[in-house]
């Protein structure tokens, strides 16, 4: 699972009949911090997220296992918007 911050919508006018529907969002990676890294993703929005919205997306074929991208060509997905991160400082 990959930490992420919504910076953007893609709109698709032809895509993949598979893809009908679905909102597509771009994400930039970050730390559990917040802080911005240098990877993007193009994930499809399971949860109504938004932009600037802090969430959680699954990659790869963990990606096709919610109900609403089952068998459908994506790699990412939004599953979750995080409200909170609690670290146990216990090294």
């Amino acid at each position: 699972m990959i930490f992420a911050k919504v910076i953007g919508t893609i709109v698709s006018t032809q895509k993949d009949e598979n893809l009908q529907g679905m909102k597509l969002l771009l994400c930039k990676e970050v730390d559990y911090g917040g802080n911005p890294q240098d990877t993007y993703h193009v994930a499809v929005d399971a949860v109504q997220a938004g932009e600037g919205d802090f969430v959680l997306l699954a990659y790869g074929s963990s990606a096709r296992m919610t109900e609403l991208t089952r068998n459908a060509p994506i790699d990412a997905v939004i599953m979750a918007i995080i409200d909170n991160v609690q670290i146990t400082d216990k090294v």
